[in-house]
């Protein structure tokens, strides 16, 4: 389990980010960390990996202080980052320096990702493209089997089709004994992925809930009308209609809609949290 517990920070000379924050993420999940720029997602996945301290408050990863940094921790998280560099050698070279550092790398896993997206293990890395570097990170991540896998605007530069092999491959990797959390601007690209919806704005989470209760209680509509007003708990106007998000009356799981949804949760936080108060 991944706990932040009355977390509060700020940096040097800045107003505080983060004031009494809590979140816990449990095993077996996938978590989508939503936000708009400067609500402070890479602030808290620093958090959880320990590469940034709480003034005060506590971040642990499986029992372990994050920002200790201990090795039986270390060796059981994976952070992809959005902005990395990788040195000019071979695949298959940086793989055999770097997957010492984790006692559970598989390379039968981390050859299958490989091949699903089809890079060749003897290429070299200055070669590739970014969406191949990126591809490279997330098989390597995912063959490591860290219990916390964090990946941060990891769709960033794939194309359509590796996008499509990105949430099979990910989903597939995913066990009872893991958390997975990717952080994205691209919400679409987490749909019929994720497990939990988390939405961090001005360093606060406003939004914390699992899919299946989020389809459970709302419905996404992409035209309102004939909507009667009293059902509907957001819109938003569109070329010739309006799309929102409406009470779910019909007592079926609805597809939920990930870009009306935080659109809604930003706009009308407290109108949104209120349709689950039970």
């Amino acid at each position: 389990m991944v706990e932040l517990n009355n977390v509060n920070f700020k940096y040097k000379n800045k107003k505080p980010l983060f004031t009494d924050l809590n979140l816990q993420l449990g095993t077996g999940f996938i978590y989508g960390l939503l936000g708009k720029n400067g609500a402070g997602k890479s602030t808290l996945l620093k958090h959880i990996a320990g590469l940034l301290y709480p003034q005060s408050g506590q971040c642990k990863v499986f029992g372990y202080t994050a920002s200790q940094r201990i090795p039986q921790m270390l060796e059981d998280i994976y952070v992809i980052p959005e902005e990395f560099e990788l040195p000019s050698i071979a695949l298959n070279a940086y793989t055999k320096s770097n997957a010492v550092f984790y006692a559970k790398f598989s390379y039968e896993q981390f050859n299958k990702y490989l091949t699903e997206f089809e890079l060749p293990a003897d290429a070299k890395l200055s070669t590739l493209s970014y969406g191949q570097k990126k591809k490279f990170l997330i098989a390597f991540g995912l063959a490591t089997n860290a219990r916390v896998l964090i990946l941060d605007e990891p769709t960033n530069g794939l194309d359509i089709p590796s996008k499509s092999q990105f949430r099979k491959i990910v989903a597939s990797a995913l066990t009872e004994d893991k958390i997975i959390i990717i952080s994205t601007h691209q919400v679409r690209d987490l749909e019929n992925l994720i497990d939990f919806v988390v939405v961090l704005e001005n360093g606060k989470i406003i939004f914390n809930k699992n899919i299946a209760e989020i389809s459970e209680r709302l419905a996404f509509e992409h035209s309102l009308a004939g909507v009667p007003a009293s059902d509907i708990l957001y819109h938003e106007d569109m070329p010739g209609r309006k799309a929102g998000i409406t009470r779910n009356r019909s007592g079926q799981e609805t597809r939920v809609d990930l870009e009306l949804l935080f659109n809604g949760v930003i706009k009308d936080t407290s109108v949104i949290n209120s349709h689950f108060v039970k």
